[in-house]
């Protein structure tokens, strides 16, 4: 079998809300942001998700999105 990384958890602030359940949040240690969108968990309790919210992601090991996972 094939060796997966395993993701990294991270935690940001919510800079920009953006259409359809998708966020542009600012990492800790880094300047660039990235586009998270929110869990199914998150989702199906109706977690909301406000800008300046401070939340654990997990990162995609290829690069591009974040998952949010938890809502500090």
């Amino acid at each position: 079998m094939v060796n997966q990384q395993e993701p990294q958890e991270i935690k940001g602030i919510v800079e920009e809300a953006l259409p359809n359940a998708l966020f542009r949040v600012t990492l800790e240690g880094q300047d660039e942001p990235i586009i998270a969108y929110l869990s199914g968990k998150m989702r199906k309790f109706r977690i909301k998700v406000l800008v300046g919210d401070k939340v654990n992601i997990l990162t995609d090991p290829y690069g591009g999105k974040g998952r949010i996972i938890k809502r500090l």
